[in-house]
């Protein structure tokens, strides 16, 4: 099961990235894209996914993931229940988000210094 605590370090450690509060929610960003935010209750942790690949992960396991409200279906976005991930996936997920925000070059950086993905 993981907890918010798991992923929070990442968004002052990846490159370019920092930790706001909007509203009361926890939202990483670079420079001004959110690729993660929690919902106020931090069970639920949106982040940047691929549009044409969201549906087949909801599919997948609907009991994780989760369409974005019809209203942010438009973004490249996904939902997922934070207790039903295990904190090395939640990790990964987060690293995943924050690649789709970066250029290559930071993200191809990232690869060398963790070679075993996020720790």
């Amino acid at each position: 099961m993981a907890v918010i605590e798991d992923v929070r370090p990442l968004g002052a450690e990846l490159e370019r990235s920092y930790e706001v509060y909007v509203r009361g929610r926890l939202k990483f960003r670079v420079k001004q894209i959110v690729y993660v935010a929690f919902s106020l209750d931090e069970a639920v942790m949106g982040f940047a996914f691929p549009k044409e690949e969201r549906v087949a992960l909801v599919l997948r396991d609907p009991q994780k993931f989760q369409l974005p409200a019809e209203s942010d279906l438009r973004f490249h976005w996904v939902h997922a229940r934070l207790p039903a991930l295990d904190p090395t996936e939640a990790r990964e997920l987060v690293v995943d988000a924050w690649r789709m925000v970066v250029p290559k070059k930071v993200s191809a950086a990232y690869d060398v210094t963790h070679p075993d993905g996020p720790g």
